[in-house]
């Protein structure tokens, strides 16, 4: 059997989707049939900028197949990232042209992804797996100016409905997108496989950790924020605030890029701020050492309703390390922190006084959090959302009755 795996990020980019795509791919290579042949094409390196890694265009492992394809120089905008997309999307109908698979497989957050994985299994009349991280329909329609998202909205929401109703099965990486996809698709079942906790976190004994903070114990008090500066994260909407409140007590580091940074550190010079601390994207290893270096682990998303049905998947890899956690989130992703995370706040996110008052709930020491890592561990998650694309791959999943 011929697989089809479309992502638009993997290894070596840092960011949740090649996190997402690496281990899953992985995982179904081990546990497809010996007849499989998996096709995974992606891009080259593309997620930051200021962070470049080389990565092969061609890798042949066995029975498993890496095309990456180079994309032209672009920056985190939307049009800039329209015209990446753009370029991907006509690299992969030219390298599947002349091919036929009997599964096309994608991990998708902006939805197009999805939408070129149908595509693709309309021409080869193959089964589809869908696995939707983002409801983008529904974010554009916040994160664009009004009438911008008058015109695109609808558009988006015809490409979702036909990208959606294509598959044979379909995983939602949020239990908290199930309202909405419920509403809209009454006749479907929907697979939850969340994010999970990766290897390099699972490593980290709890020994390193306070023996790190033995270390750095006399100083003043270290926040951490890392990940992508977007709008979605809404970091000018907040950092700045927080870091004058905070001032004499912590300092802040945000370690990231992103088509926010500009606007971040427009903000940051206007609240004339000496406590925060901008850091380009760096490689998982040195990234760990901040995360353990830290006393407290900070992550926030900007304050639109659709924001209030995912599930960041820098959750699991913050919960892992025991640390502090101070989360601006709101709806499914606070109760999934409140309920799961010892030693974890959450605050209205924009709101500098609700993050102040979570920041005095926390206790300022490390917190080991075995039965969460446990649980959420990407491995084992990988594993069973493999053997559900093979079990999909020869039974797809039946529609509900309504």
């Amino acid at each position: 059997m011929r697989v089809l795996f479309l992502t638009f990020y993997f290894r070596p980019d840092l960011c949740a989707g090649s996190f997402r795509a690496t281990p899953l791919v992985e995982a179904l290579v081990a546990r497809a049939p010996p007849a499989w042949h998996i096709d995974v094409i992606s891009t080259l390196p593309n997620r930051y900028e200021s962070f470049a890694v080389d990565a092969p265009e061609f890798e042949q492992h066995g029975r498993l197949t890496v095309r990456r394809i180079a994309l032209p120089a672009h920056q985190s905008g939307m049009l800039d990232q329209s015209k990446a997309f753009l370029a991907f999307a006509r690299a992969v109908r030219r390298v599947v042209a002349h091919e036929r698979y009997e599964l096309v497989v994608a991990t998708s957050s902006r939805l197009m992804t999805a939408a070129l994985a149908a595509e693709a299994a309309r021409r080869s009349g193959a089964r589809l797996y869908l696995d939707i991280r983002d409801i983008f329909a529904d974010t554009i329609g916040e994160v664009l100016p009004r009438t911008a998202a008058l015109l695109a909205q609808p558009l988006f929401s015809i490409i979702e409905r036909r990208t959606v109703e294509r598959a044979d099965c379909v995983n939602l990486v949020s239990p908290g997108f199930a309202p909405y996809f419920q509403a809209r698709y009454p006749v479907r079942r929907f697979s939850y496989f969340t994010n999970g906790i990766d290897d390099e976190f699972l490593a980290i004994d709890s020994g390193r950790i306070r023996e790190q903070r033995r270390a750095t114990a006399q100083r003043e008090l270290t926040i951490v924020y890392a990940g992508n500066i977007g709008e979605g994260q809404g970091l000018h909407a907040i950092v700045p605030d927080l870091a004058r409140r905070l001032e004499g007590r912590a300092s802040i580091k945000v370690i990231g890029d992103g088509g926010r940074r500009a606007v971040l550190e427009a903000a940051l010079a206007r609240a004339h701020v000496s406590n925060v601390q901008l850091l380009a994207p760096m490689s998982r290893e040195a990234l760990i050492a901040e995360y353990l270096a830290a006393d407290v682990l900070f992550m926030h998303l900007n304050d639109y309703e659709a924001f209030k049905k995912v599930l960041p998947s820098k959750i699991f890899e913050y919960a892992a390390l025991g640390k502090p956690i101070l989360a601006g989130v709101a709806g499914y992703s606070a109760d999934f922190v409140s309920s799961e995370i010892s030693n974890a706040a959450v605050f209205t996110p924009c709101d500098v006084d609700s993050a102040m008052r979570a920041f005095a709930m926390l206790d300022l020491r490390d917190t080991p959090r075995p039965d969460f890592v446990a649980k959420y561990a990407r491995s084992a998650i990988s594993a069973a959302m493999a053997t559900d694309i093979i079990e999909c791959a020869r039974n797809p999943q039946p529609k509900v009755t309504v």
